[in-house]
């Protein structure tokens, strides 16, 4: 890997761990980032989780007093979104590159759809599941939810967040605190298949991690200094010009 990705990637990784510990999202710009930098599509999907990992391993930091509310719910949330991203990594892996190819521009389009309407969805499942603290509906929308994030997991986040609020974290920042922690943990199961499974190119992985390490912590610390509305109307306009640049790059010859 030459110089010039390698620099790509340190700023795409530093901006991507600010941006995935405040709003979320950042899989939009940086999974592009590492196919512009040569890699298959299959392999920087792989690498990106790796990639991305810092920023929200690093956010958990400035998030210590609010996962200590939480308290043990967590493991089991845990627990059932490790099982949803392994069968998602699964997946990947044993998938036609060719076939994960076609995917790629509806995934992308399945993200930005996430953030663009992910209030109204938000609002809906919190509507319908109610709160509760065992409900079957909401481990289940855990668990399909993680087997997405095991796949590719772009805009994940916003169906977190909700199903943390219906078990009773109505706080917004102890919600995102629970978002991170559960994305960290189907991360890095996904990290260990993919490994396994040889689809990470490390050096650009690395390179990546640099960046976002700092990102992910600076950004846990901005959360509540910025303003995330702008910044989630930025990822959905740059999501829907990137998803109709792929759909014509896909299906027009």
């Amino acid at each position: 890997m030459d110089f010039p990705a390698i620099m790509l990637l340190l700023s795409v990784g530093f901006i991507g761990g600010v941006w995935n510990a405040i709003a979320g999202g950042a899989t939009l710009f940086t999974f592009p980032a590492l196919m512009a930098a040569g890699l298959p599509p299959v392999v920087a999907n792989a690498t990106n989780f790796l990639g991305l990992l810092p920023s929200n391993a690093a956010a958990l930091a400035a998030y210590r007093e609010e996962l200590r509310k939480a308290g043990p719910a967590l493991i089991k949330l845990s627990l059932i979104s490790g099982a949803g991203a392994a069968t998602g990594s699964v997946l990947l892996l044993v998938s036609n590159p060719e076939t994960f190819l076609v995917l790629v521009p509806f995934l992308l389009a399945a993200a930005t759809l996430l953030f663009a309407f992910g209030d109204q969805m938000r609002s809906a499942f919190l509507h319908f599941a109610g709160p509760s603290h065992t409900s079957s509906l909401v481990f289940t929308v855990l668990f399909l939810a993680s087997i997405y994030g095991g796949y590719f997991g772009a805009g994940l986040g916003i169906i977190l967040l909700a199903i943390a609020q219906v078990i009773g974290h109505s706080d917004f920042h102890e919600a995102n605190s629970i978002k991170n922690l559960l994305a960290t943990n189907f991360t890095i199961i996904s990290i260990v298949l993919f490994g396994v499974g040889g689809l990470i190119d490390w050096p650009a992985a690395f390179s990546m991690m640099s960046g976002s390490v700092f990102g992910g912590y600076l950004g846990g610390r901005w959360a509540r200094l910025v303003n995330q509305r702008v910044l989630r109307t930025i990822v959905i306009g740059f999501g829907t010009i990137l998803s109709v640049i792929y759909f014509w790059r896909t299906f027009i010859p």
